[in-house]
């Protein structure tokens, strides 16, 4: 059975906005290796859209954008959307039943599926489907913004916490 983990980058005031902070390059190599381990990503429609950036190469690439690009291209992800009619290469629509249809792709599938972005998280965490949460917590203060808890926050335990480089903070809870 697949585990559903919802992570991202946060500002220390809660907030998540990928053209106000970014990763570091060491940071950036994690992500590279996460998504090469990853089982696939499950996007909302507004991040689905962000992350298509990487389906067409670009000229400025140095090697890690170009590894991401790859990791990201060869994974299964599936997007959330009614408004969608298609989506891009390597990737499924899921248009209805979002309960039913996340329910199956974690029993159908083993390892580490990501969760991208906040709105689809609250979705997911409301119906219980949320095996574990990263939070990767910048230095930074952006006083608003779109928070990395879109709704109520659940309850959580935290489970491990470590320094990822420099002053980045990942912090790992699981449903309480």
């Amino acid at each position: 059975m697949a585990k559903l983990v919802f992570g991202m980058n946060q500002s220390l005031d809660g907030y998540v906005d990928h053209t106000a902070f970014g990763p570091s390059p060491t940071l950036f190599r994690h992500f590279i290796e996460e998504a090469r381990g990853q089982a696939g990503s499950v996007y909302g429609r507004r991040m689905y859209e962000v992350m298509r950036y990487w389906d067409d190469d670009h000229p400025e690439w140095d090697e890690d954008r170009r590894a991401f690009a790859a990791a990201w291209r060869a994974q299964p992800k599936w997007v959330v959307s009614r408004s969608l009619k298609s989506v891009g290469p390597n990737a499924t629509l899921v248009a209805d039943d979002l309960e039913g249809g996340i329910r199956g792709l974690k029993a159908e599938r083993d390892g580490e599926i990501e969760v991208a972005g906040p709105c689809l998280a609250h979705s997911l965490t409301e119906l219980g489907l949320i095996d574990e949460y990263r939070i990767y917590v910048h230095p930074v203060v952006l006083g608003g913004g779109k928070p990395y808890f879109a709704g109520p926050r659940p309850r959580l335990r935290l489970v491990s916490h470590d320094r990822m480089d420099g002053d980045v903070i990942r912090l790992i809870y699981v449903p309480a």
